[in-house]
Formats: structure tokens, C-alpha cells, sequence
């Protein structure tokens, strides 16, 4: 019985790790160039490129009629600001100075206030631009909170002179105690609305961010390094590829 241990055949075509290395090594110069090359591209487009860029915040407390009840619904002011002034505000700029607004604005509402919260991502050079159109806007909600305000004070005023009259006419009846009670208790209940109307207030206006936002500039560098890399490694294979390919097409040539 033969216990000679099977040989693994061998094929010419196989590649070792040792073959990779020794690749790898005889074409390190076209890794160093696409490397470098990224890299470099990488940075110059970070510093050159990406613009530096902060969030601006403003924030607007809405006029209240009550107890945390707004004299409007958030999202009503909401859906106004993004349908209404601020397109006007983007066409007039537009018309002026024959460019858009460099910045766009989100609005929101936090959850559980009465607060309407107006952002926007810009550069330095454009903050005092930022802070101009958020004051326009915060003034478009100024005058239609008050407004509503007014509109709310005058309702409760009316209402009270009403029950005052009715007051006046019950005085001196038969059987009108229970009537003129109620009517006590409505005008207090009333009153007390009336004294719980608050204005609107302007918290904050474009308060910058203290950090930068958009894209990190390191991050990016870092990036086109990692990119520089997988594609130096790649490109040291093909070029070692391409030149096989040539020498073999001498050699069927020669012969």
C-alpha cells in the first residue's frame, strides 16, 4: 500500500500573497502619485471649495389668549411663512438684485410651546442678510398676531358691555338672582381672558451657531485620503496588468 502523501498540484497561474507583495512593491510608484494626487485634490477643494458655513436661529413666542393657548395655530403661521411671506421676500430680493437668496429658511414648531423657530445654514459674509430677512419675516408675524390680538380684545370688551347691560336691566327684578350670578360668573370668566392676552414676543433673531455646519472639512480630506489609497492599490495592479498584456503581445509578434 503506498502511503506517499498526495501531492497538491501546482498551476502557473496561481498568485501568492508573496506575488501581490512583490507586485505591489515594483509599482509603489503609481500608488504614491494617485495618493498624493487625491489627497492634494481633497484638500485643495476643502479649503478652497467648501464654503464655511453656520446655522442662524431665530425664535418668535406667539401671542397668547390663555394658558399656553395661542391666539393662532403654530401650524397655520407656519404654513403662511412657507407659502406666502417668505416667497415674497425670495421674489423681491430676487427682482432687486437679479440673484435668489443665497440661504433658504426651515420653520418649525417645538413640540409642546408656543414657539415658531426660523433656520437657516449660510456663510459669515451673508449673515447680516440672514438677520434682515428674519426681522422681516418675525415683523410679518407681528402684525398678524396682533391683529388677531386686537380682534380677541375686542370680542371679550363686547361681550362683557353686553352682559354689563343685561346686568342693568335684571337690577331691581322679581326672581333674578339666579340670572344675575350667572352673569356675574361670565363676566368674571370673561375678564379673566381678557387679562390673560398676551403679545407676541421676539426671543431670539439670528443667533449663530457655535459650531460650523455642512461638511467637514477634515472629514473631507480624510475621505479623498481613503479614496487616494483604494485607488493608488488599484491602479498599481492595472499598471502592472498593462504591462504583462504588452509583453506578451512582443513576444507573439517576435515569433
Amino acid at each position: 500500500m503506498d502511503n506517499t502523501p498526495e501531492r497538491r498540484p501546482t498551476y502557473d497561474d496561481e498568485i501568492s500573497l508573496v506575488d501581490l507583495a512583490t507586485t505591489f512593491i515594483r509599482r509603489r510608484r503609481v500608488f504614491y502619485v494617485v495618493f498624493l494626487a487625491t489627497t492634494l485634490a481633497g484638500l485643495a477643494y476643502a479649503l478652497l471649495l467648501v464654503p464655511e458655513k453656520y446655522e442662524y436661529v431665530s425664535l418668535y413666542q406667539m401671542a397668547e389668549v390663555g394658558s399656553g393657548k395661542t391666539v393662532e395655530a403654530p401650524a397655520t403661521t407656519i404654513a403662511t411663512l412657507q407659502n406666502r411671506w417668505f416667497p415674497e421676500i425670495h421674489a423681491t430680493h430676487r427682482q432687486k438684485e437679479d440673484a435668489k437668496l443665497p440661504f433658504e429658511i426651515s420653520f418649525s414648531n417645538p413640540k409642546d410651546t408656543g414657539l415658531i423657530r426660523m433656520a437657516s445654514e449660510a456663510s459669515p459674509e451673508n449673515a447680516a442678510l440672514v438677520e434682515e430677512t428674519h426681522e422681516k419675516l418675525i415683523d410679518q408675524i407681528k402684525e398678524r398676531q396682533q391683529a388677531l390680538l386686537t380682534r380677541e380684545k375686542q370680542s371679550l370688551e363686547s361681550r362683557i358691555d353686553a352682559i354689563d347691560r343685561a346686568l342693568e336691566s335684571l337690577q331691581g327684578g322679581q326672581d333674578t338672582g339666579s340670572a344675575i350670578a350667572e352673569a356675574y360668573e361670565k363676566r368674571v370668566e370673561l375678564e379673566g381672558k381678557l387679562e390673560g392676552l398676551s403679545p407676541g414676543e421676539s426671543l431670539v433673531v439670528s443667533r449663530k451657531s457655535a459650531e460650523r455646519k455642512g461638511a467637514s472639512k477634515s472629514l473631507i480630506v480624510i475621505l479623498a485620503a481613503v479614496l487616494g489609497g483604494m485607488m493608488g492599490v488599484f491602479l498599481a495592479f492595472f499598471s502592472e496588468f498593462i504591462v504583462l498584456v504588452r509583453e506578451q503581445l512582443g513576444e507573439g509578434v517576435g515569433e
